[in-house]
């Protein structure tokens, strides 16, 4: 896996105060780990960024902090977003050893055109999203790929057990969960109700002959006389 170079620097504003380190594109960290104290942090925003678009959650980071003299190795093990504007609030940074197995969960992604698709207007649910794996920090992949081309019919799908995972990578999900199913198309219900009331419903010359038929005052008063 490519390691990717990051920049920190260590963190004196702690608590509510960390607002004012992202008004100046500053992201407040952590880094912590089994061999390391926990170590305040801050990284620049748009660098940390772009670390995580290029390798992803599992991505191998070199972090350079400053005033040390080798880097740490570490995974993001966490991220903080306003729940609103999705803005960076807070990442945690793991020091890891690359010759210890780890556990990560590894994002499952759809590749190919089931025929299903186009042939049955069927409709691809993906039940499970990501894998629990473990591995070397090195081996552990960025994304696993589910080639759903060989979906041909209705019903047809795909478990953990049948996905391809990179070798010396352990799958620690449960191998007979559902990854990926083919429904019927569904019919809106609304549809049907709308073509229903339009069968029941008479044509405007049926309404008529209903309405002439039903009898009137006069003539209900004649049949009473």
């Amino acid at each position: 896996m490519e390691r990717i170079e990051l920049k920190a620097q260590p963190r004196e504003i702690l608590g509510k105060k960390v607002r004012f380190l992202r008004q100046k594109g500053l992201t407040p960290a952590n880094l912590y780990g089994p061999k390391i104290q926990s170590l305040p942090l801050q990284v620049d925003t748009a660098s940390v960024k772009g670390a995580l678009n290029r390798g992803g959650r599992n991505a191998l980071i070199s972090l350079k902090v400053d005033g040390q003299a080798d880097p740490y190795v570490t995974v993001v093990r966490d991220i903080q977003r306003d729940p609103k504007r999705g803005s960076l609030l807070h990442v945690d940074f793991l020091l890891v050893d690359i010759t210890e197995r780890m556990h990560s969960e590894v994002p499952l992604i759809l590749i190919g055109q089931a025929p299903a698709e186009k042939t049955y207007g069927g409709v691809i649910y993906q039940s499970l999203n990501a894998l629990t794996v473990e591995g070397l920090p090195l081996d552990l992949p960025k994304t696993i790929e589910v080639d759903t081309s060989h979906l041909d019919n209705i019903e047809d799908e795909i478990r953990v057990s049948s996905l391809t995972v990179p070798p010396n990578i352990t799958v620690l999900t449960d191998p007979d969960q559902l990854v990926v199913k083919v429904h019927a198309p569904r019919v809106e219900v609304e549809e049907v109700e709308e073509v229903a009331e339009e069968e029941e419903a008479p044509v405007e010359g049926e309404e008529a002959e209903a309405k002439a038929e039903e009898p009137t005052e006069d003539t209900q008063e004649q049949g009473q006389e």
